[in-house]
């Protein structure tokens, strides 16, 4: 028996020593330190060691451990901020300083056209810059919004509190937030494909349908339009169905002009090239007209007389302009040609009138003139 029993005793100390040599070697940080959970910082540690008082090493934990780690996330954000938006940065000045594109414009011989297409090339490239700095705007709220969102959720992670159910409710908030906000929503949504799509820039003349005007300031949420009598138009974006923009790329002056019927066409069409070709050529709209002007011929015949159009393209916006100096000049010009213009004419039938085959005309029982 006692050889059994020394015998169980000596294999219960060698069980012990061989579980001792196989356990993996303990720090000395991790020997002081048996209150401290592995998760906490250094510093828990260290006060543990020093002090071995588990209200010390709490405090410094609060006091040293958390808040360093919640600063170390926020430098953290910050430098990624700043690289993310020091990329877009860089991608927006290279896309400033890219060469200027202009929309496909037909060009006629006329020497006046390198003047135009520098004028546009200028106007293309302030409407280029605008949109890419907006854009460039945009993505740096977008990426600051996505950074500062992660570095909370992670400090809340860091100041012990489980994260878990904080992003399930955020994404009940946010279907929330998306079936009660629909209309917010679509106006945000619209605003970023109008402004990525280049539809309308600030100084642009647009045809809403509600409302038109000049651009004054493109958003997310509203588009503010300024009309002719100065009235200022806020349209959400979300209600715009569909833009009609006129100052992109080219515009073009069509004039109807009206001549009385006993005037030879040919004629009248001959003095309007003249004056349209005049125009073109002077110096003070060079740059203005892009393509010789055209007579299209007879466009209407009505009680009024007979319409003749006449069509010019221009540049942006110029189009109002040029068709009011080109309607000044016409009428100097059939004032001095002797063309006349439809007017209102009455013909007042006596009694007794005969009409051209001889035909006397007899009033009618209520004494009315016929005609």
């Amino acid at each position: 028996m006692e050889v059994i029993t020394f015998g169980m005793i000596s294999a219960q100390r060698l069980v012990r020593v061989v579980g001792a040599r196989s356990l993996p070697p303990m720090s000395a940080l991790d020997r002081y330190s048996p209150q401290c959970d592995p998760d906490q910082a250094i510093s828990c540690r260290l006060t543990w060691k020093l002090t071995h008082n588990q209200a010390a090493a709490d405090v410094a934990e609060w006091v040293l451990g958390k808040p360093t780690a919640i600063l170390v996330l926020i430098l953290i954000g910050l430098v990624v901020r700043w690289l993310i938006h020091r990329t877009i940065d860089r991608t927006v000045r290279h896309a400033e300083e890219g060469p200027v594109r202009m929309g496909r414009i037909p060009l006629g011989s006329n020497a006046t056209v390198g003047s135009t297409l520098r004028r546009g090339d200028g106007k293309s490239h302030g409407r280029r810059v605008q949109r890419v700095r907006t854009m460039g705007s945009l993505l740096k709220s977008i990426t600051t919004g996505i950074v500062f969102t992660i570095v909370a959720i992670m400090t809340i992670g860091q100041l012990g509190y489980d994260i878990g159910p904080l992003l399930a409710s955020a994404g009940i908030l946010g279907v929330a937030l998306g079936f009660g906000a629909q209309a917010l929503v679509r106006d945000f949504l619209s605003g970023i494909f109008m402004i990525f799509e280049d539809q309308y820039g600030v100084g642009d003349q647009v045809d809403l349908g509600e409302a038109s005007g000049a651009v004054e300031a493109v958003g997310l949420r509203v588009t503010r339009l300024r009309d002719v009598n100065g009235t200022v138009w806020y349209v959400r974006n979300g209600e715009i169905l569909r833009v009609g923009n006129m100052s992109q790329n080219w515009a073009r002056t069509v004039l109807d002009v009206a001549v009385a019927y006993h005037e030879d066409l040919a004629r009248v069409r001959q003095v309007l090239a003249d004056v349209a070709h005049d125009l073109w050529e002077d110096d003070e709209f060079k740059g203005l007209i892009i393509e010789p002007p055209e007579v299209w011929g007879v466009q209407d015949i009505g009680p009024d007389g007979v319409h003749v159009r006449v069509a010019l393209k221009t540049a942006p916006l110029e189009q109002w302009g040029i068709g009011r100096e080109l309607r000044q000049r016409i009428k100097a010009r059939f004032d001095f040609e002797g063309i006349e213009v439809p007017y209102p004419e009455w013909v007042v039938k006596a009694a007794g009138w005969q009409d051209h085959a001889g035909t006397r005309v007899v009033p009618s029982d209520q004494g009315d003139a016929p005609g």
